[in-house]
């Protein structure tokens, strides 16, 4: 990954550098928040560049709700 500076603005080629190692991983299982971590960068961010590559985002994990009856 790319050595980014916390709170740098990224774009042009470093941008799509980075949506690409970004995509690749997060397809292959990586959680955004995970990647959120490994880059520095925060959670919309991530989120947001995943969107922008076409990424089909996977639904939350975990227990749901269900109603009492």
């Amino acid at each position: 990954m790319a050595d980014l500076k916390k709170g740098a603005r990224i774009t042009g080629t470093q941008r799509g550098k980075l949506a690409a190692d970004l995509k690749k991983k997060y397809e292959k299982g990586a959680s955004i928040r995970s990647l959120a971590e490994q880059t520095g960068r925060s959670y919309g961010f991530v989120h947001r560049v995943l969107t922008e590559t076409g990424v089909t985002l996977r639904g939350r994990g975990g227990a749901t709700r269900t109603k009492k009856k």
